[in-house]
């Protein structure tokens, strides 16, 4: 099998951090977008985009990004704890899938992030009732009004919202290839303890 250029290399998150830094030069906007995927009670799949915050290279490795756990995509993880995503660069015509199985983050690692973010997204973070439905704008931004004169100017990180993190039993690799013969590497492993299986596949 061979594996040259930019697929080179034995960890899998180390690429997906190569070919996002790559992406940060040349995409024009939110090269860390993902197009997450996760299923209801039914089996019926939803997806929606979210911005990926962390790719971890150590250990059993990991795709973190951030929500409020009692939105729709929150549940739906909680109640299977596996979910799924794309990266795709129109820049680069290059992709990343991820399958894999979730975990929440929500610890100090989440603490840091919620206050790496601007006060007005901290506030939202506690003024919105994500996915449940809302009666109008100003009902929100009313809502925002009551919280920022409750929470004050440093509010705690809400106890409903942190990190959730995909750690992966299959990653897939894929690069633009002339006459649609695309270049597609699929690494696998049978548990998180396993060792990677790497297979060129077809395009």
């Amino acid at each position: 099998m061979d594996r040259t250029g930019i697929f080179a290399g034995d960890n899998p998150f180390a690429l997906a951090q190569s070919w996002l830094q790559d992406a940060e030069g040349q995409e024009p906007n939110d090269p860390n977008a993902i197009a997450l995927g996760t299923v209801d009670a039914d089996g019926l799949p939803n997806v929606r985009m979210v911005l990926l915050k962390e790719i971890e290279t150590t250990g059993a490795g990991g795709f973190v990004f951030y929500t409020n756990y009692g939105s729709v995509k929150g549940q739906e993880i909680a109640a299977t704890g596996k979910a799924a995503f794309v990266l795709h660069w129109k820049s680069l015509r290059r992709q990343i899938r991820v399958r894999g199985l979730t975990e929440r983050e929500e610890g100090p690692q989440a603490d840091d992030y919620y206050h790496s973010r601007s006060l007005k997204s901290r506030l939202g973070a506690w003024a919105s009732a994500q996915s449940q439905p809302l009666s109008s704008r100003g009902a929100l931004m009313a809502e925002v009004a009551k919280v920022t004169a409750l929470k004050g100017p440093n509010p705690a990180r809400p106890p409903f919202w942190g990190g959730v993190r995909i750690r992966p039993l299959e990653i897939e690799f894929w690069a633009d290839g002339a006459f649609r013969l695309h270049d597609r590497f699929r690494w696998q492993r049978d548990s998180l303890e396993s060792q990677w299986k790497i297979d060129r596949l077809n395009p």
